[in-house]
């Protein structure tokens, strides 16, 4: 009774437009009050101990840092110098400018690790480019949020971080090393679709006729940007730094290069930047505390064993309960953000990885290519709604193109599910 009012108050709160981490902290708390109602204080007395216990865990320090390093590197021009070497790279042609806007989105992931982010640096500067080469703003709204979306499985991410903290048996730099080939498969498998529908639709009919940058003028300029993973990948890999480090030794690296090197920030620019990241940051770590309580709630009330219980001897057999996950997390992934969907589901679903004898790492990269995809599939995904404003296009405009993306990188998901070694040979290579 107690388990059925707590799932029903979040849900008729979400539906109401109660803000996600308000939902599960409030659900939480009333099922921790009814469940104790004999008790001193109805037990509410663990409402702020969970609080602060679900903030208090260091690996959360990377994830402010990171999403201020996203923030000062789109403010700095990186982006817009990325795409200039891009260009100069693949050259000008139908389906390149797709094709670089994918490349450089990638590349954005192993500096900041959030997709929102990414959506807005990237299609900043690619989708009015887009448009000038003749590709349809819807089209070039898709490329861009589906392209941010392999963002959490490129290191650094802060989806792996929040996962790390709720799996004790997955640390960091392993899911960081785990997440690098199935991002790259993932990239390569959107870049097939975007170049083959510019071409079959005869799109960017202008960007043939566009000037090439110059290769060395165009890769001097980017060099700087091109240099931060190395430095921050490559820092944690020689034990220089921890990943929380890391993310601080981005932050001023950013600022070093936005201020010194290209000249295009000074320190009045710090002020907006701080507000934004401190504002984004805010929000995502008020959810991870408030979502601490509703975590506390399902554990005390027994919800976990039952549900683990009913979903293993439902009679669907180990790939039986995978494609019923699937289907779960990327419906979900429609409507909630990577971290929210973690919060909820990974306590739920880990006694299930356990009993299935799944690695945690390949378990973690798998919920992680879920929810990608559910980033940029309509109706309310966070990528696509970035990207769709900055082209001024309504989300229904790009169901024709994004159907393609999505079945692309669904393939590698399925890849990554059947060899898992996709995800595992790296991180035992470097020996996490």
């Amino acid at each position: 009774m107690i388990t059925t009012l707590l799932f029903l108050t979040f849900i008729i709160m979400m539906l109401m437009g109660v803000p996600i981490g308000v939902a599960l902290g409030l659900a939480g708390a009333a099922a921790i009050a009814i469940a104790n109602s004999s008790s001193q204080w109805f037990g509410l007395l663990a409402v702020p101990q969970n609080f602060y216990a679900g903030l208090g865990k260091y690996p959360l320090l990377a994830i402010p840092m990171f999403v201020l390093v996203g923030s000062i590197f789109d403010r700095s021009g990186v982006a817009s110098r990325l795409v200039n070497f891009a260009v100069a790279v693949v050259g000008r042609g139908p389906g390149m400018l797709p094709l670089v806007a994918i490349a450089v989105a990638m590349f954005l992931g192993g500096i900041s690790g959030s997709g929102p982010a990414c959506a807005a640096a990237v299609g900043a500067v690619m989708i009015s480019a887009m448009n000038k080469a003749g590709y349809p703003p819807a089209f070039s709204a898709s490329v861009v949020g589906a392209a941010a979306a392999t963002d959490i499985l490129i290191p650094p991410s802060i989806a792996f971080i929040v996962y790390s903290i709720l799996v004790p048996g997955a640390s960091v730099p392993a899911l960081f090393a785990a997440g690098m080939i199935p991002g790259v498969l993932a990239g390569l498998a959107l870049i097939v679709p975007a170049v083959w529908l510019s071409r079959k639709h005869k799109m960017g009919a202008l960007e043939s006729s566009m000037p090439r940058p110059p290769f060395w003028a165009s890769l001097r300029d980017a060099i700087w940007g091109l240099a931060a993973p190395v430095l921050i990948l490559g820092g944690m890999r020689a034990g220089w730094f921890t990943p929380t480090e890391a993310a601080v030794v981005a932050v001023f690296y950013g600022l070093f290069v936005g201020m010194f090197i290209h000249r295009t920030m000074t320190v009045r620019d710090l002020f907006p930047i701080l507000r934004e990241s401190g504002e984004l940051s805010a929000v995502i770590l008020l959810v991870v505390s408030l979502a601490g309580i509703f975590a506390y709630s399902l554990s005390t009330l027994g919800v976990i064993d039952p549900i683990t219980n009913a979903i293993v001897n439902s009679g669907l057999g180990e790939y039986g309960v995978l494609a019923l996950l699937i289907v779960m997390l990327v419906t979900v992934g429609m409507f909630l953000d990577g971290v929210s969907i973690f919060l909820i589901f990974v306590p739920l679903l880990l006694p299930i990885a356990t009993h299935y004898h799944w690695d945690l790492v390949w378990f973690g990269v798998i919920l992680t290519l879920k929810v990608a995809l559910g980033q940029f599939t309509p109706p309310l995904a966070v990528n696509l709604m970035v990207s769709c404003r900055i082209a001024k296009v309504r989300m229904e405009e790009t169901v024709p193109w994004v159907g393609w993306m999505l079945f692309s990188m669904f393939v590698v998901m399925v890849l990554v599910i059947a060899f898992p070694q996709l995800a595992l040979w790296l991180p035992h290579r470097l020996g996490y």
